[in-house]
């Protein structure tokens, strides 16, 4: 980025000496400072336009060119037909204002419409250049905020299951800067864990993280930047927010959602197996007790509301599925407990008890000598 701005300023001292000293469409009637002022006005506009430009993917930049050309080649065909109507030179100076507009009006239609359409162009199927540009855009991986403070990321990336770059706009640090400095000690403690997770991430071997400085000025919400900053570099979006990844799902954004991976990685249980459960509370419906497995799934139990804090066999009913995780619903059956437990008891070994020696005969035998 320094050497970015370095090559900028250069650029622009470069251009206001050379208007300095070459005076160039008829300037020299003027002072040589402000032919140079003028030549370091016109470099700051083109650096602007080349910061512009930056922003806008290939294929937009492609789809704009070939709009504009097309539109040029229809003007030029335009201005030829309305030279060969009105050949009167009275008609000169409208005829030159509407041959005029019509190539200005035609090649602006062409630039929006074709830079609107170019993500459609398929780049990659041209191979070469383009094909690695498309594939190496596509290992962009870019993380979201509630990824970052959630701290999973980080096992999973340390685990080598995520390849590529992980890729964290500016916008997103300037989020979880505000959250670390919040007044309220709970948002301060998540924002700080969120950027000491960020250490941990970059200190990975295997993976590159990389802070980008694209802004969408015009856009308000972090959520829907990250879903245009997706749609610029064709990647995918890193979260575990429910409402972020179903509206990236509308924009056409791959998303991988972290709360998804971790429910595909919960073990599966079938209807009828056994399992030992803790019972922690009391479930909503009629004696019932609701337990967790280690992985956070809930487990309703019937039967069990008499059994809190203890830690008991169930046996399986069902299992659900829902979009917040996984629910088991099981059953305990005191009639079975009832019969492990006296089959137990009758296994136990039965400690005999020897009659003990009377050792003490002291007052006894001194009642028989009186």
């Amino acid at each position: 980025m320094d050497n970015l701005l370095f090559f900028r300023g250069l650029f622009i001292i470069l251009l206001g000496c050379a208007a300095y000293f070459l005076q160039p469409f008829g300037l020299d009637r003027f002072s040589p400072w402000a032919t140079a002022a003028a030549g370091v006005l016109l470099g700051v506009g083109i650096v602007f336009f080349e910061l512009q430009v930056r922003k806008i993917s290939l294929k937009r930049l492609i789809g704009a060119a070939i709009g504009s050309i097309l539109g040029i080649a229809g003007a030029y065909l335009a201005t030829l037909i309305l030279g060969a109507a009105f050949p009167s030179p009275a008609h000169h100076p409208t005829v030159s204002f509407v041959q005029v507009s019509l190539l200005l009006w035609m090649s602006y239609v062409g630039l929006i419409v074709g830079a609107s359409k170019g993500d459609l162009l398929n780049l990659a199927a041209l191979g070469g250049l383009f094909g690695g540009e498309e594939t190496s855009r596509t290992a962009f991986k870019i993380l979201d905020t509630s990824v970052i403070i959630d701290g999973r990321i980080a096992d999973i990336v340390e685990t080598g299951f995520l390849d590529g770059s992980l890729v964290i706009p500016q916008f997103v640090l300037r989020e979880l800067q505000l959250v670390a400095d919040s007044a309220d000690s709970l948002k301060r403690n998540r924002g700080r864990r969120g950027l000491d997770i960020l250490q941990r991430i970059q200190k990975v071997p295997h993976l590159h993280v990389q802070i980008i400085e694209d802004d969408f000025p015009n856009v308000r919400e972090v959520d829907m930047k990250l879903i245009e900053l997706a749609r610029l570099y064709s990647c995918k979006i890193v979260t575990n927010d429910f409402n972020l990844n179903k509206v990236a799902q509308l924009h056409g954004v791959e998303v991988l959602n972290i709360n998804e991976l971790a429910n595909s990685l919960k073990p599966i249980v079938l209807p009828g197996e056994t399992m030992r459960v803790f019972i922690l509370k009391e479930g909503k419906e009629y004696n019932q007790g609701v337990a967790y497995l280690d992985d956070g799934t809930m487990v309703v139990v019937d039967n069990a509301k008499k059994l809190i804090s203890k830690t008991i066999d169930i046996s399986v009913t069902s299992v659900l599925q829902t979009t917040a995780g996984k629910m088991i619903f099981g059953k305990y059956d005191e009639r079975v407990h009832a019969a492990a437990a006296g089959a137990e008891k009758h296994e136990r070994p039965v400690r005999k008890t020897e009659p003990q020696p009377v050792t003490n005969l002291g007052p006894e035998k001194t009642t028989i000598e009186s």
